[in-house]
């Protein structure tokens, strides 16, 4: 089966790795990628444009000129932001007091708003036969495994967007019933988006791009519709919602 792959937030590093990944599949067909920035294309089948994708226009004149070109079988939304987020820093909360407003709006805007937006197009760009969209959440977003607290902003930003995939997850099984959604965690990666809290994650757990790239295609691709949406985490285990 031929794959026509959409890449969102294509500038960080797993979204890299997945590119590398997608042009080295021989059933690959075409991939579009997006993001804020410039990215050079790696092949004569890869189109970049540039969107931002906080901005609902440009995403909604996106999808209305790709509907006529493309039916996607594999969408996948690398958006996400833990601790740096354009020029504000952000700081996970440890404690009640540490909440602030422009913090939370930041993790939501970027965490859940923009992921939901694309599921909002998405809806009329997947192939009808067959597609799977992907958007990145995380362990901690999982309400009935939190012992820890803390975090606060991310921890409710992730939640929201697993609840956002579930209800949306309805409405596709009557408007497109062979689109599997997933809410995946990728475990910590050595990316930018970790760094400030890699020395306290053993050497075993802190996975490069290119693993974390390989383990979400692998555990993405033979998933059924009846079973949608999945919570699953970088080994391809369901996590609790």
């Amino acid at each position: 089966m031929k794959k026509n792959v959409l890449l969102i937030g294509a500038s960080g590093g797993i979204a890299q790795a997945l590119i590398k990944q997608f042009i080295n599949d021989a059933s690959l067909e075409h991939l579009v990628t997006v993001s804020r920035q410039a990215l050079e294309p790696l092949s004569a089948n890869h189109e970049h444009i540039l969107i931002d994708s906080t901005d609902e226009t440009q995403i909604k004149a996106f999808v209305d000129q790709q509907k006529t070109k493309f039916q996607f079988t594999q969408i996948v939304c690398c958006t996400g932001v833990l601790h740096t987020s354009g020029n504000q820093t952000l700081k996970p909360e440890k404690r009640l007091e540490d909440m602030n407003l422009a913090q939370f709006e930041e993790y939501f805007k970027v965490n859940t708003v923009v992921p939901a937006l694309w599921l909002k197009y998405a809806v009329h760009l997947v192939d009808k036969a067959h597609a799977v969209i992907t958007v990145f959440s995380a362990r901690v977003g999982s309400i009935s495994e939190n012992q820890l607290g803390g975090w606060y902003g991310y921890r409710a930003s992730k939640a929201a967007l697993n609840m956002i995939v579930k209800t949306a997850a309805v409405e596709y099984k009557r408007r497109a019933p062979n689109t599997v959604l997933v809410s995946y965690h990728p475990g910590t990666v050595d990316t930018e988006l970790s760094k400030p809290f890699q020395s306290n994650v053993k050497a075993s757990k802190l996975f490069t791009p290119e693993f974390t790239a390989q383990k979400l295609i692998l555990h993405t691709s033979n998933l059924d519709p009846e079973g949608s949406p999945y919570y699953l985490d970088w080994d391809g285990k369901t996590i609790n919602w």
